[in-house]
């Protein structure tokens, strides 16, 4: 009999997985859906199929009747806190995956909070969009005892994943620090791809040929970008793909593993202040690419981009 799973945190890449873990995992029982706003779990049963799945009303209710308690949270006191109610039941034997972007001393404290409790334990961050999610390309990242990874594989390659980091044996808080290291390679192309076409519109090139030469060039992530930028998908969208207020946090952490390291990363207090600039300018809504339109300010030009 497959074991019964609860997933807690339905935000652009969870949502994703939840689908891919629901079509390839071979559940026998409706995979379990926890979210504080609640509408979100509503909305992913009715998407996937009420058999499926099924909505829970507390963390207390979902870890009562799961085996394996999957987390993709926003940032570090969000997962503290979960965490921290999910214990408050039996969990005894329960395996808990946790999926979010944190700092990997936030991990190992989670981690101890769940051993304590009786319970096994996986540091497993992503990497990938959210339609990389919805398409389960992700590549995932395993830490935490072999016996405990073992237990959270089953779910990751060929199901939410297209490959695995594994880490087994590892630091829990390894998989935390490679993660947060992997997430300025992110904020460092999207911060280049927007000096490059400013400069380019600036200096008359053009950005047109530009992007033909990224889209040949430097397919994939670079491609996606530039032409999330050219299009003014940036400012459009009323949802964030990578909102930038988790930008921000992925950039604190990555500043403040490399201070306590006794080294920095330039670039990425670079893509950090021009984060800065596009929460002042749009607030919450907006979106890493729209470090492109925090570049065109800073350079005279209209934060929109001209179609």
């Amino acid at each position: 009999m497959a074991p019964s799973v609860l997933w807690i945190g339905l935000g652009n890449m969870g949502r994703g997985m939840c689908k891919n873990i629901v079509q390839k995992a071979g559940l026998d029982k409706p995979l379990l859906l926890y979210n504080r706003t609640k509408q979100r779990s509503i909305e992913l049963n009715q998407k996937l199929g009420y058999g499926e799945t099924e909505v829970v009303d507390s963390i207390d209710e979902g870890v009562s009747r799961a085996d394996i308690i999957f987390i993709a949270l926003s940032d570090d006191a969000t997962v503290e806190a979960a965490v921290a109610q999910a214990v408050k039941s039996d969990v005894k034997g329960k395996l808990f995956v946790d999926c979010s972007t944190i700092h990997p001393e936030t991990t190992e404290k989670v981690a101890k909070t769940v051993l304590a409790a009786g319970a096994e334990f996986v540091a497993a961050p992503v990497f990938g969009a959210p339609a990389m999610a919805e398409a389960g390309q992700l590549i995932g990242i395993l830490a935490g005892p072999k016996a405990a990874v073992d237990r959270a594989r089953p779910y990751f390659k060929g199901v939410m994943a297209r490959a695995e980091v594994d880490m087994s044996d590892e630091p829990y808080g390894k998989a935390s620090t490679l993660k947060v290291i992997g997430n300025t390679f992110v904020l460092n192309m999207v911060e280049q791809l927007a000096e490059g076409h400013v400069l380019a519109e600036k200096s008359g090139l053009g950005t047109k040929y530009l992007h033909d030469v990224i889209s040949n060039l430097f397919s994939g992530p670079y491609a996606a970008y530039s032409t999330r930028m050219l299009s003014g998908d940036y400012y459009k969208r009323e949802e964030p793909l990578f909102a930038v207020d988790l930008a921000r946090k992925d950039a604190r952490h990555a500043m403040n593993l490399a201070a306590a390291a006794g080294t920095r990363m330039y670039n990425v207090e670079t893509g950090d202040k021009h984060l800065a600039a596009l929460k002042e300018h749009v607030g919450a809504k907006g979106d890493i690419a729209g470090i492109y339109g925090a570049v065109r300010l800073e350079a005279g030009l209209k934060y929109e981009t001209e179609e």
